[in-house]
C-alpha cells in the first residue's frame, strides 16, 4: 500500500512539474503552436496566470494529502507533534487553495 501511495505521489509531483513548465511557458513566455497536434492538453486552451495558480494549489493539496495518508498508515512511527504539524500544514494548503479559487472566481465573475 505504501509503495502504491509513493508511486501516486511521484506521479502527482511529475504532473505538477509538467503543468508548471508548460503552463508557465505558454502563459508568460510564448504561445506554443500545437493546435493541430493530437496530444495537445485540453487545459492549455483555458489557462491563464490565475487558473495556473489554482491548479498548482490543488496539486499541492493532493500531494500533501497523500503524505498525510502515508503518515496515518504508519501512525505508530510518528510523534504526535509531528502528526499535528503535518495536519496543520495540510489545512493551510487546503484553505489557501480554497481562497485562491474563490478570489479567482470573484475576479473572473466581474469581467
Amino acid at each position: 500500500m505504501l509503495g502504491i501511495l509513493t508511486l501516486v505521489d511521484i506521479t502527482m509531483v511529475a504532473n505538477l512539474l509538467i503543468m508548471v513548465v508548460i503552463g508557465g511557458y505558454s502563459t508568460f513566455v510564448s504561445r506554443i503552436d500545437i493546435d493541430k497536434h493530437e496530444d495537445k492538453p485540453e487545459w492549455l486552451q483555458k489557462i491563464d496566470a490565475g487558473t495556473l495558480k489554482v491548479k498548482l494549489a490543488g496539486a499541492l493539496v493532493g500531494i500533501s494529502g497523500i503524505h498525510l495518508l502515508i503518515t496515518f498508515i504508519n501512525i505508530k512511527t510518528y510523534e504526535s507533534e509531528e502528526i499535528m504539524w503535518q495536519v496543520i500544514i495540510h489545512v493551510v494548503f487546503l484553505l489557501s487553495s480554497v481562497m485562491l479559487a474563490w478570489s479567482e472566481r470573484i475576479l473572473h465573475h466581474k469581467n
